[in-house]
């Protein structure tokens, strides 16, 4: 069965404990420490495998656990750092806090390898420690502690093209005749549970890929039937294509249809009625001769929105290469960069909040913010984004910068200077 969500447990190794002792040799009565350091423990790290193309392995192995980092030793031999553990994953993985639902990372768009948690840092041995005053210190530093949390992995397929509709209406058929793709197609609802993936070839153009949604039904939005489970899988398509049943041959309405397949795309998330979409009004073979053309109806009913409606028979092949055509020109003029969600939730380890930064006011009246905690997390925060920003807008209230920049007199409409950043600011 094609699994495409997981709940896991992931934790860090801890960093091995410094070791205590002295040189003891003979003719060096005071030989001093000579603990050595402890090794550091091992990354939780997520990498693409694309050879996978499915969660199914995390139904089975629920825990990942890095070793620790071995222990100094005497004659300041440095404890062995722990090996890494690397958890493969298919590439359009989204991993997320299970307690909150927020993206750490999104494995796709290129970012094919990305550390999760950190190992925390071995101990320092107590050689460290000797000063002019305490020539033999009898106390070492322990290893710093793992991280452990739960994520919830989330494979949302990566497509260029979706298939949306309710069930029945003929998209397997369509995406067997198009592609090189072989759902399982039969006369009854729900046929296809999986997503389906098939390459599109157009003679003298570049193909596409192109994915069969499993079919929707009202409530979808709000988790009924298996909603969520199939909404996920078009939010990396960048042009829909919305088949119905012309014909009508279940007696279902295609303009009702449309309407309510909106809906539901509009509730789960809007910014996916703002993507490029096409009707492919099938089953035309199954229209009676003197009935009216059910393409008339939906063009009048989707003409101020401008989406174009191609008349197909999937099973006899009618209509399906103007179809493709116009998909085609459509995702030429779409965006061309991937799809990718932006990190929400950062992991935050005891270091990072002992980072230090300034708050001080240049010669030009200008409110300057600088140090290493506000490199860091520019490091990480793509600003050009809504949620981007929004995260940014987060880190700096529950950080007390605005509150210490207000400590330091800024008033509305003062300027904010970050490195390369800089805006005005308002409550």
């Amino acid at each position: 069965m094609f699994a495409d969500r997981a709940k896991i447990f992931i934790k860090s190794g801890k960093g091995g404990d410094g070791h205590v002792s002295f040189r003891r040799e003979l003719y060096v009565p005071a030989g001093g420490p000579d603990g050595g350091d402890g090794g550091k423990g091992g990354d939780i790290i997520f990498e693409v495998d694309l050879g996978l193309n499915t969660l199914t392995d995390f139904r089975h192995v629920h825990k990942y656990v890095a070793k620790d980092g071995q222990e100094g030793g005497k004659k300041r031999c440095h404890g062995a750092s722990a090996q890494d553990l690397v958890v493969k994953v298919p590439e359009g993985t989204v991993i997320k806090d299970f307690e909150t639902g927020k993206v750490i990372a999104d494995m796709s768009g290129g970012n094919n390898r990305e550390v999760i948690l950190k190992g925390g840092k071995g101990g320092l041995g107590n050689m460290n420690f000797a000063t002019a005053t305490m020539q033999a210190p009898k106390y070492a530093q322990p290893g710093q502690p793992g991280h452990e949390m739960w994520v919830t992995l989330e494979l949302k397929v990566i497509a260029d093209v979706g298939l949306v509709g309710f069930p029945n209406v003929g998209k397997s058929t369509l995406l067997s005749r198009v592609s090189n793709a072989r759902p399982k197609i039969a006369n009854y609802h729900f046929t296809t549970l999986d997503p389906h993936l098939g390459v599109v070839d157009l003679d003298g153009h570049a193909g596409f890929v192109m994915a069969d949604i499993p079919g929707l039904i009202e409530g979808a939005s709000e988790g009924v039937g298996l909603g969520h489970d199939f909404l996920r899988h078009i939010e990396r398509t960048r042009v829909l294509i919305h088949v119905v049943d012309a014909a009508g041959t279940e007696g279902r309405d295609p303009v009702e249809d449309i309407r309510a397949i909106n809906r539901e795309l509009e509730q789960y998330n809007p910014d996916l009625l703002k993507r490029p979409m096409v009707i492919a009004a099938n089953k035309m073979d199954a229209v009676y001769e003197g009935d009216q053309d059910p393409c008339v109806i939906l063009r009048q009913e989707l003409a101020s929105q401008g989406i174009q409606v191609f008349p197909i028979s999937a099973v006899s092949g009618r209509g399906i290469r103007e179809l493709l055509y116009g998909v085609y020109e459509l995702l030429k003029a779409a965006d061309q960069k991937p799809v990718v969600f932006e990190k929400e939730f950062v992991i935050e380890y005891a270091g990072d909040k002992n980072l230090p930064y300034t708050v001080e006011k240049d010669q030009d009246g200008a409110f300057v913010v600088e140090g290493p905690r506000i490199e860091k997390m520019l490091g990480y925060t793509n600003l050009e984004s809504e949620k981007g920003f929004q995260f940014f807008q987060k880190f700096l209230k529950e950080n007390g910068i605005l509150e210490e920049l207000e400590q330091a007199g800024i008033q509305e409409g003062d300027t904010v200077r970050m490195y390369g950043l800089a805006f005005d600011y308002y409550k």
